[in-house]
This record gives structure tokens, C-alpha cells and sequence, in this order.
């Protein structure tokens, strides 16, 4: 690196965690706001929903073939569940009063550390998402990578044009100071992977075992407690992978990548986001995720994937094993590690309980992520409603009545809105 260079990092990652942003944020809990802004796509076409299971290496064909999912319970394509994260069709709300907008945290670094779905109903080829959001909790606390810490949980209700609710995203972030992070160096001396042919082939021999469940139901009462499913191969993880998984549809956010005349616009409305590359060029400080010089800058050994990935590989674990008839009622994970740019993961999972709820046949499951130095990178637990032999097709949860109404009022001040600006 060069002193041109070292200087740049120096004046990027010099920001620290700032007192008044944490206050800005407590006072903003729980206040409900319409997301308008966010540049994200907001139709689930069916071209959208193929590329989006093909940015995680899912080729499910209830995703990826509108043929096969017609002949479904559901009748028509759905959406991998978790592809509720990127859709957000601009929503029209009231504007939000500055004292409740919440800390701006500028130059610092955020982290997706893990994630709480709720599923209530399935997003189908041609559904258009919207979005309100409310920031649960703000909590400092101090950090073994970065010193100082600020958790923060956000809270996204998803719902369809016919204002239905979709889901319920409770994510996790972790904020850090970059400069603190590089100081410290916590993980800066990880070996980088070197691969043999043997290798390669072993991890091909996981691939070329993985199995989609598809129209094969799995049925509730064939299921017992200790039955474990996997294993799943994702990686070596490399650059292609993030071009991959951002043309599915996850390159959009948190500020979005944008080129030539667009890039240009961007920076001029978040300059902070943008700092220069070895070329002297300002480039966003997204690129962490490919770009492993600034990586490096920041105390990690080489670039390293999204927590989000990570999230769909977990969910791609379930799916493959449930069958197209069952449905997700809830996903919890956690991401414990990074998983840096030559790193190989091994996914699998567990049933650890079943019951009967209501009208429901439920399964519970515990996931795991472990790469090739064999340490855990992420698990979690979900919830899996499966189809009964005796009592058919598995249930979807009910929506909280009170969320339901709230989705409502929203949608109606949205529509409110949008027949005035017509005006």
C-alpha cells in the first residue's frame, strides 16, 4: 500500500461512534415510518424470482420454473421466502418528524449480524412489496473486534399490494468503528485457504450428492426428533460469488451500487460512503465485500461475503429438505464469524422437537454453518409447518391482528398519498 493510499484509509476510517447519534436513536424507538427511499426492486416478476434463488445457488424449481410451481398446492411460481428482504416497492408515508429519523452513525461500519423472520404468507410471480420499519432496540456494548459497538434492531413488516402481511424481518446490526477495528487486528493474521485438486473434488462430491426435496411431500409424521439433513456446500467463496449474488438482486443495498452517471449522482447525495481506491478513484465502502486491500484497511485478512448471503445459504438448507408443500414459519440466525473471500462452508442441520399447534404440524430445527477450519460461522433454529398424511396440507400461521390492521392503515395513507401528489 502505498503512502497515498495509507493516507486515504486513515482519513476513512477515522470517524468514531458518536454519543448523539445512540441518543437519536432512542428516541426514535418504535416509531413506524413508510420506507419511500429505499432503491430496491419492488415486483417479484418471474425473471426476478429465478435470478434472485440463482444469486444464492438455489435452482429449486418452485422458484425457477413457473411450469412446475403451477402444478404446486401454491398454483403458480412463489418466491424463495426470503427474498422478502429485497423487495421494497417505494411506499408513500407521512414524512418523519427529524427528531424521530434516528442516528446517522456516518463513516461507521455496519455489520448484518443475524436475523428473526416471521412468514405469513407466500410472495407469488407478479406480487409487489412494500415496506414500514420501526427501530426496536439500541444497545452499546463493547466489541472484541472494534472496541466500541452499538447493537441495533430493526424491524421491516412486508406486506403485498393487496395489503397482506407477508413477513416480519427483525435484523441485526452491528455498528463499528473502522479505525478502532484496524487498530486492533483481531483477525488479521487468518491464513489465507490454499485448495489441492483432492480438495476440490471432495467438496464436488457434496455438491453432486445435494438433493431438492420438490413434489416429494415430507411428511410431518415420517419425521422424528434427531433426524439430520445436509450436508451443504457453499464456496470457496469468492469475488464472483458477490457479483452473482448482487445480480440476484441484493446489489441494490444499503446505498447502492450504481455506475458511470448514476455513481456521480450518488456520491454527490452520500460523498461519506465513497472513499478512493489505489487508482485515487472514489469507490463505496461497500466493496469490503470484494476488494480485500480495503478490507485490510479495517482489520480483516481479505475481503469477506454479507450476512444477508449467509442467511439465504441457511434458508436454502431448509427449503431443499422440506418440500415444495411446507412453509417456513419462522427463521433465526446467527452469524459468529466472517467468512472471507477462499473460505468453504459446510451447512447442516437437525430436527430437535415436533408438535401440533392449532391446525399446524410443526418441526423444529437447528442449522450450523462450519467452514474448512472447522469453526462455526453461523447456525440458528427455524420452524417448518409440514404437510400431515392425515390432515393435509401444512398451515400457514396467522397474522397478529393488530399488525394486520396496522398494514392496512398504511397501505391506505400510502394510496391517500399517491392520489394527492396525482392531483
Amino acid at each position: 500500500m502505498t503512502q497515498t493510499q495509507s493516507d486515504e484509509f486513515e482519513k476513512a476510517t477515522i470517524a468514531t461512534i458518536d454519543d448523539a447519534d445512540i441518543e437519536k436513536d432512542r428516541i426514535a424507538l418504535g416509531y413506524d415510518s413508510a420506507m419511500g427511499t429505499q432503491e430496491l426492486f419492488g415486483t417479484a416478476t418471474s425473471e426476478a424470482i429465478r435470478n434472485f434463488a440463482h444469486g444464492y445457488g438455489d435452482d429449486n424449481p418452485l422458484y425457477c420454473d413457473p411450469k412446475h410451481g403451477a402444478t404446486s398446492r401454491w398454483g403458480s411460481q412463489i418466491a424463495p421466502q426470503i427474498m422478502a428482504a429485497v423487495l421494497n416497492a417505494p411506499m408513500q408515508g407521512d414524512k418523519v418528524p427529524r427528531e424521530l429519523r434516528g442516528g446517522s452513525y456516518r463513516g461507521i461500519h455496519a455489520f448484518v449480524s443475524g436475523a428473526t423472520w416471521d412468514w405469513y404468507r407466500p410472495v407469488y410471480a407478479g406480487d409487489t412489496l412494500y415496506s414500514f420499519t420501526a427501530l426496536e432496540s439500541v444497545t452499546e456494548k463493547p466489541s472484541e473486534f472494534a472496541g466500541r459497538s452499538v447493537i441495533k434492531v430493526d424491524r421491516e413488516v412486508k406486506i403485498n399490494q393487496r395489503a397482506e402481511v407477508v413477513g416480519v424481518y427483525r435484523r441485526l446490526m452491528i455498528l463499528t468503528e473502522r479505525k478502532k477495528a484496524r487498530e486492533k487486528g483481531k483477525y488479521r493474521e487468518i491464513p489465507a485457504p490454499s485448495y489441492t485438486d483432492d480438495d476440490i473434488a471432495a467438496m464436488d462430491a457434496i455438491y453432486a450428492e445435494e438433493k431438492v426435496r420438490g413434489r416429494e411431500p415430507r411428511y410431518w409424521e415420517d419425521v422424528s426428533v434427531g433426524d439430520e439433513f445436509g450436508p451443504m456446500a457453499k464456496g470457496p467463496l469468492t469475488t464472483t460469488d458477490m457479483v452473482v449474488f448482487h445480480a440476484g438482486g441484493y446489489g441494490f443495498v444499503p446505498y447502492g451500487l450504481k455506475t458511470g452517471r448514476l455513481a456521480y449522482q450518488n456520491r454527490q447525495r452520500i460523498a461519506p460512503f465513497y472513499i478512493k481506491n489505489a487508482f485515487g478513484v472514489p469507490d463505496v465502502a461497500q466493496r469490503v465485500h470484494w476488494d480485500s486491500e480495503w478490507s485490510q484497511a479495517i482489520g480483516n485478512p481479505r475481503a469477506y461475503d454479507y450476512g444477508v448471503l449467509r442467511e439465504c445459504w441457511l434458508h436454502h438448507l431448509l427449503t431443499d429438505w422440506m418440500g415444495d408443500g411446507a412453509w417456513i414459519v419462522r427463521q433465526h440466525d446467527e452469524v459468529r464469524k466472517f467468512n472471507y473471500h477462499g473460505d468453504f462452508q459446510i451447512l447442516r442441520g437437525r430436527v430437535s422437537a415436533k408438535r401440533q399447534e392449532g391446525d399446524g404440524f410443526l418441526v423444529d430445527v437447528e442449522f450450523s454453518a462450519t467452514n474448512q477450519r472447522d469453526e462455526e460461522t453461523a447456525c440458528g433454529d427455524a420452524t417448518i409447518s409440514l404437510p400431515s398424511r392425515e390432515h393435509g396440507a401444512a398451515a400457514l400461521p396467522d397474522v397478529p391482528a393488530d399488525l394486520q390492521r396496522r398494514a392496512v392503515a398504511m397501505m391506505e395513507r400510502h394510496g391517500e398519498l399517491l392520489r394527492e401528489a396525482q392531483k
